[in-house]
């Protein structure tokens, strides 16, 4: 039977902040079968699937009784993990996960599925949600998203835009956005995208998607009301425990 939405959530045991991350414990599971049960639920999902080139990771969601798959270890980077993973399964879009998102909302996956299903023009989407502070703003860490009436996305960076000039170059509330990083893709499109070779301001930024753009691809941008708190470091797991911990 051909699956028309395929989740993928690329975990990787390297990471050089955080070593492991995916088999660290969060509130006594690891933190790839708590993304991987956050996914599940979204329902606009057909299956979900870990792209993993470790075999303590595969043994991992196997334990769980999750669906693994083992990519080679020279992808270069998750999205050409999703790809590979996402080749042989017979499917219409593919969601990229990010591992490191235990409270990932599965309604933030259902919205993404389906705005982009809903916009047969573009060959990818994403989310962003407006940003709420200046901090967050000035922030080169959280990676801003400016886009056109059409949901189109114009530019992606770590620098604080759009710039208020009439404000002197202050943040302007409810002008700015902060990109999510999940994206789903149309399966013919992302195979071809991991093929094009880093573009010029993709490696100024560090910003995959703006390969993208520059090749002259369109990304739907949805706002969404959702957030979610990622692990990046290890002190990050106590944070994530608390809010469970309020939340159970």
């Amino acid at each position: 039977m051909k699956i028309r939405t395929l989740g993928v959530i690329p975990a990787r045991y390297g990471a050089q902040r955080f070593p492991g991350k995916p088999l660290a414990l969060i509130a006594g599971k690891p933190l790839v079968q708590r993304v991987y049960e956050q996914a599940r639920q979204a329902r606009r999902l057909d299956e979900v699937i870990v792209a993993t080139d470790d075999e303590r990771i595969r043994q991992a969601v196997e334990n769980f009784g999750g669906r693994v798959v083992l990519t080679s270890p020279a992808c270069p980077s998750g999205t050409d993990r999703v790809a590979e993973a996402a080749r042989h399964v017979p499917c219409d879009l593919v969601v990229n996960i990010q591992g490191d998102e235990p409270l990932l909302p599965p309604a933030m996956i259902d919205q993404l599925v389906a705005g982009l299903a809903a916009a047969p023009a573009f060959p990818m989407g994403t989310l962003a949600r407006p940003i709420e502070s200046a901090e967050i703003w000035a922030n080169p860490n959280v990676v801003k998203v400016v886009f056109g009436t059409a949901g189109n996305a114009l530019y992606f960076s770590r620098c604080p835009v759009p710039f208020g000039r009439d404000a002197g170059g202050r943040y302007v509330a409810g002008r700015a956005h902060k990109h999510i990083g999940i994206y789903a893709y149309r399966k013919e499109f992302l195979l071809k995208f991991v093929t094009l070779p880093q573009s010029a301001l993709e490696q100024t930024e560090k910003l995959e998607q703006l390969r993208a753009l520059e090749n002259g691809f369109a990304i739907k941008v949805l706002v969404t009301p959702h957030d979610s708190v990622g692990v990046d470091v290890p002190a990050d797991v106590k944070i994530v425990e608390e809010i469970l911990r309020k939340a159970s």
